[in-house]
């Protein structure tokens, strides 16, 4: 078994897919009708679905579309931390804590991007 993907419900993944092409460089590799996904390194993909699309997964007793609660975090790995944090806040991330260095010697940062998506933006962990 491998972890294949996982799907982020937004109001609008057509925006969220295109941020992630404009911020990150990642390429999109499919959308329609409020599903989208783009690639990362390795087989791994990060999908968004518009609200209705998400609900449509869910037994009703499930509300989709809470963006005013963060009930997880996506961490992307980066050899250019600083580089790649102001091009998502070009791109419209809210910066919620600058890139520094951790006592262990990592970069860390987190971004809210504008579909409400909280991202760890770090450095490699050296263990």
């Amino acid at each position: 078994m491998k972890f294949q993907k996982a799907i982020v419900y937004v109001e609008d993944a057509k925006a969220s897919v295109e941020f992630f092409e404009q911020a990150f460089g990642w390429k999109a590799t499919y959308y329609d009708q409020g599903y989208g996904e783009v690639e990362t390194e390795g087989d791994t993909k990060i999908s968004f679905a518009n609200y209705p699309v998400g609900q449509s997964h869910l037994p009703e007793k499930y509300t989709v579309g809470t963006p005013d609660k963060v009930g997880f975090e996506l961490s992307l790995v980066s050899d250019d931390v600083e580089g790649d944090f102001r091009r998502a806040v070009e791109a419209g991330a809210e910066p919620l804590q600058q890139p520094e260095k951790k006592p262990w010697g990592q970069i860390s940062s987190f971004l809210r991007l504008p579909d409400g998506t909280v991202i760890d933006l770090a450095s490699p962990v050296a263990y």
